[in-house]
């Protein structure tokens, strides 16, 4: 028998570093009259940089810039915030909680007291840890969340909140759920197999054979948390959402019809041996969250970067290398992370006819608004459900079952059924299109190492001398918290 040995590591080593540099951020307020700058400096760990990033834009804060180094085994950041109304934040409590959440380590945590300036649409609302969670991935089709909506009511579970997202022929979604009678989470092993087996069926129902598919059901686990947004991101990566994002190259016809324009460039920056991305997009919010969380699902590590939003364009460039600490070396790296990135990106663009709801919470609420949806001929593309006290309110973007714009008479049909209790608010959404001859496509650019690129029909921005000039200043430009 051969026997192994493994080296010991003690437990409290990972937070030695914190322990010994703490972490220290810094808001400032009097450099910028319209922003206010978030600055981290601290011990550099894995995924740091999304954790704040995440913890920014779970705030509802926009990033409009940021300048990041992570080089060396620190990590330094200035992050150029603001709130939904474009204004600097002046709110004390908001200060000092975001100091707090950012200095803390993850033994210590942060204190669940959020500040009275944000709403309950405000807060941390996609991470839960009281009920019971759904995970589904698979292929989309026209009724699928309906049917599956459907299905929960009839084993009597009772849906808190959902979130879905659609992108290129693949469907995820997370749905929060307990028991539609006694309340609270449900555990009884026996009752999730047989929940999960029923929800199976569903998805099963309609895919291919080698088609990827999945259904889990979790009970809530004391201490774990689950952030929605970034767990539907590794279900579509999962879901291979990415493969028919061809750009310039081709691609899948809903791709063709659903995307804008994404510009993305790969190239090699051997003198300091990384691999530079070159993102340019149309701005939006939490669009630096969603490329990070593609970078950190395909394993890759970001030590230096600049964002930049100007307008309606939105420029991203990143210094990477692998885990291993390798650089991109084959034109199939830097075809799948041009793939994934575009993805990602598209991922949370939403289309088609906006509905947005305000309702007494009940059971079986959203397997009866669903219904009535599909009923009529109506396909959820996405849709963001929450509890709010005793209101359910969320919104859907909805189209016909082909994915094209939706059809007015259908959606009137729906407003004019006796809900009683629901409020209707519909937004033309510009993302929605109706079918046409021609489709928009998406200007997707991978440079390889050789300098040559896919496709050059619009000259790249960069932002590397911006971004090398600004180091010197980030490392130096940290002092006490002025308000």
């Amino acid at each position: 028998m051969k026997t192994t040995y493994q080296p010991y590591i003690d437990p409290e080593y990972e937070s030695l570093i914190e322990r010994i540099y703490p972490p220290r951020v810094c808001i400032d307020n009097e450099t910028y009259q319209d922003r206010t700058l978030v600055k981290a400096d601290s011990a550099n760990k894995h995924g740091i940089l999304l954790e704040m990033v995440q913890f920014l834009t779970d705030l509802d804060l926009v990033i409009s810039k940021s300048y990041i180094s992570s080089d060396g085994g620190w990590f330094m950041d200035v992050f150029h915030v603001t709130d939904q109304l474009g204004n600097k934040l002046t709110d004390e409590s908001l200060i000092l909680y975001i100091q707090e959440a950012l200095c803390a380590n993850r033994r210590r945590g942060v204190s669940k007291e959020l500040p009275s300036c944000l709403s309950r649409e405000g807060r941390l609302r996609h991470v839960s840890t009281e009920h019971t969670a759904l995970e589904i991935a698979g292929t989309d089709r026209p009724g699928l969340l309906s049917e599956i909506l459907a299905v929960l009511f009839e084993l009597e579970c009772h849906v808190t909140a959902a979130m879905a997202w659609t992108h290129n022929t693949r469907a995820a979604s997370i749905i929060y759920m307990e028991d539609g009678f006694r309340g609270g989470p449900i555990t009884d092993p026996k009752r999730l197999a047989h929940v999960q087996e029923q929800l199976e069926n569903v998805v099963e129902a309609h895919h291919g054979t080698g088609e990827r598919r999945s259904v889990r059901l979790l009970a809530p686990a004391p201490g774990q948390q689950t952030h929605t947004e970034r767990r539907l991101h590794q279900l579509m990566y999962a879901n291979i959402d990415y493969e028919p994002c061809q750009g310039c190259n081709g691609g899948g016809a809903a791709h063709r019809n659903n995307c804008t324009k994404i510009h993305v460039f790969v190239e090699s920056c051997e003198e300091k041996g990384y691999s530079v991305v070159n993102v340019r997009s149309r701005d939006r919010p939490k669009l630096l969250f969603d490329t990070l969380c593609a970078l950190t699902d395909m394993q890759y590590v970001v030590f230096h970067a600049a964002v930049s939003s100007k307008g309606t364009m939105a420029d991203q460039e990143y210094f990477i290398r692998q885990e291993d600490g390798c650089t991109l070396e084959t034109d199939n790296e830097r075809h799948k992370l041009t793939q994934s990135l575009i993805a990602a990106i598209e991922r949370r663009i939403t289309h088609g006819l906006r509905l947005d709801i305000s309702s007494d919470n009940r059971m079986g609420l959203l397997s009866d608004l669903t219904r009535a949806l599909r009923e009529n001929g109506l396909s959820i593309s996405s849709a963001e459900i929450g509890a709010n006290g005793d209101r359910a309110v969320g919104s859907f973007y909805v189209t016909d079952a082909s994915g094209y714009e939706a059809n007015p008479q259908a959606i009137e049909q729906v407003r004019k059924r006796d809900w009683g209790y629901l409020s209707w608010q519909l937004t033309n959404h510009p993302a929605g299109r109706r079918k046409t001859s021609k489709s928009p496509s998406v200007a997707s650019i991978s440079r390889t190492s050789s300098g040559r690129s896919i496709n050059e029909d619009k000259p790249r921005f960069s932002l590397g001398s911006l971004f090398w000039s600004q180091l010197e200043r980030l490392s130096n430009n940290f002092s006490s918290i002025r308000s």
